[in-house]
């Protein structure tokens, strides 16, 4: 019984990641975000279909979009709906935010 299910559940998982973000769901988004203390602009690339920002793997849903960055080790978490964009980065005298405004789709 519980393999059964767990095929089910499987299937189930594998059916919705395949089917991507819907159809008429843009599949890739390049948006523009702005530093608001500097005013220093840049371009992030959002591939919904592969579920990854500028290649690193995120987690995307319907209000945000998450993903850490190997490189630097911090982490972003993007607001679909307003665009603001926190920057989270951990260090050993307690750490720091950056907050930034993107002009989501």
């Amino acid at each position: 019984m519980f393999r059964i299910r767990l095929a089910a559940a499987i299937a189930a998982l594998v059916t919705c990641v395949a089917a991507g973000p819907g159809p008429g769901a843009p599949q890739r988004s390049v948006i523009t975000c702005t530093n608001t203390a500097s005013g220093t602009t840049w371009t992030i690339d959002i591939d919904y279909a592969r579920s990854t920002v500028d290649g690193i793997p995120a987690d995307i849903d319907a209000g945000e979009i998450y993903w850490k960055d190997p490189k630097d080790l911090r982490n972003y978490t993007l607001d679909r709906k307003t665009g603001k964009l926190t920057v989270i980065a951990a260090s050993s005298t307690g750490g720091s935010m950056w907050f930034n405004r993107c002009r989501v789709p």
